[in-house]
């Protein structure tokens, strides 16, 4: 095949062709009048303080951008724009609350809620920022009445009272890959929310971790609590929840607290590790499932049922210490420090498919008050007492001892 050579008219129009279709430079751009129905991007580096950068989005809403640096606050950044998301540059964008009266860093409200309790704040995003407070400081993030709350990828701690407070946030409230640590009350306070999200966060040495009150549907997954003062996460008068995938370790408390007209709640899959006080209690507690849990090294109140719950599923979740084999490549830890199921004046429970190991008191201890209605079938118990046998009015059958 023969190549004919390009003559210097045809690379000349060539050269021409690109150079037309070639954009243009933005200083060459011609300017664009504006997209319809766009809103302002607000830069907050250009303003004298945050709050007038927060004023300066309309009440349609829009997005504020926050640069990095530390910027201190003494007064609550007041939000009550609607379809507003404020957005940092990460870890490097850190707002300090420096009020010592017990007020919040930030605030979210309907600008007419003094005035109409049914007023609404509807769509708030926020995100990529680290909040710090102090003893005397209200909570991280206060929100009031605000339905559709998005915060993801913040840092909340240090904060005299709750990390984040949505009080009455409604509609479908989520938070997201947030690091809330060494708040002085609890980590997240969830109170009269519904349709809830709770993915993916870390909270660390809060008085509690998760209060979820007055609500319905907790989705909580995959999270991991550590180190807590107090409990780990507490649910009352809530129901048809999810608490599954999470590590909860390590708590001065309870990991996981039922109580309180909770109903139609599952607690599964999660590892609930080495706490003082107990693992999961169920205190009128009806309708729940615990199932396929790791109770490892929890020192007393492995898994405490009653008073007054009913209705409850317990399966397929494993009671242990920190034995970890035979054999000469293998050791075992002897470490009593474990415990099991404490039935205290429950009804209708079934108890099946669980491993009970190493533990003392016991794999089943009975309360002074006597549950009825008891399904206690198919478990394997190894080295750990039990008082199944105890049982009246109910059924105990199958059951592997060693």
């Amino acid at each position: 095949m023969m190549i004919r050579p390009m003559t210097f008219w045809t690379m000349g129009m060539s050269i021409s062709l690109v150079w037309f279709l070639a954009p243009l430079a933005p200083s060459q751009a011609p300017q664009n009048s504006g997209l319809p129905g766009a809103r302002p991007a607000i830069d907050a580096s250009r303003f004298p303080s945050l709050q007038a950068a927060i004023d300066a989005v309309p009440p349609e809403g829009g997005v504020l951008t926050l640069p990095a640096g530390v910027f201190e606050v003494r007064e609550p950044l007041r939000v009550t724009q609607e379809d507003i998301h404020i957005t940092g540059a990460g870890t490097a964008t850190h707002i300090k609350n420096l009020n010592d009266a017990g007020q919040p860093c930030f605030l979210f409200e309907p600008a007419t809620l003094a005035g109409d309790p049914k007023a609404r704040q509807w769509r708030v995003q926020v995100s990529n920022l680290r909040l710090t407070g102090n003893e005397k400081s209200g909570h991280g993030i206060h929100a009031r009445y605000v339905q559709e709350i998005f915060l993801d990828g913040i840092t909340v701690s240090y904060h005299g009272k709750d990390g984040i407070f949505l009080d009455n946030c409604f509609e479908d409230p989520r938070v997201t890959d947030c690091l809330i640590t060494y708040n002085k009350q609890t980590g997240l306070s969830l109170l009269g929310c519904h349709d809830i999200v709770v993915v993916g966060n870390h909270f660390e040495e809060n008085q509690d971790a998760v209060h979820c009150i007055d609500g319905f549907n907790l989705c909580m997954t995959g999270n991991n609590l550590d180190d807590h003062l107090g409990n780990g996460v507490v649910v009352e008068n809530t129901y048809g929840s999810v608490i599954s995938g999470n590590m909860i370790e390590e708590c001065q408390g309870t990991a996981v607290i039922l109580r309180r007209d909770v109903y139609g709640i599952t607690v599964s899959s999660n590892v609930i590790a080495h706490h003082n006080t107990g693992g999961v209690e169920l205190v009128d507690a009806h309708g729940c499932a615990i199932s396929a849990n790791t109770f490892v090294l929890v020192k007393q109140n492995g898994l405490v049922v009653g008073p007054g719950s009913s209705r409850i599923t317990i399966t397929g979740n494993n009671f242990c210490n920190s034995y970890i084999g035979e054999g000469s490549e293998r050791r075992e830890k002897v470490d009593s420090a474990a415990t099991g199921i404490i039935l205290k004046d429950a009804k209708h429970v079934a108890v099946s498919g669980n491993v009970f190991s190493g533990l003392a008191p016991g794999a089943l201890t009975l309360g002074e008050q006597p549950s009825q209605r008891v399904l206690f079938g198919q478990n394997v118990i190894v080295d750990a007492p039990s008082q199944h046998q105890g049982l009246t009015d109910s059924l105990v059958s199958d059951n592997l001892e060693d």
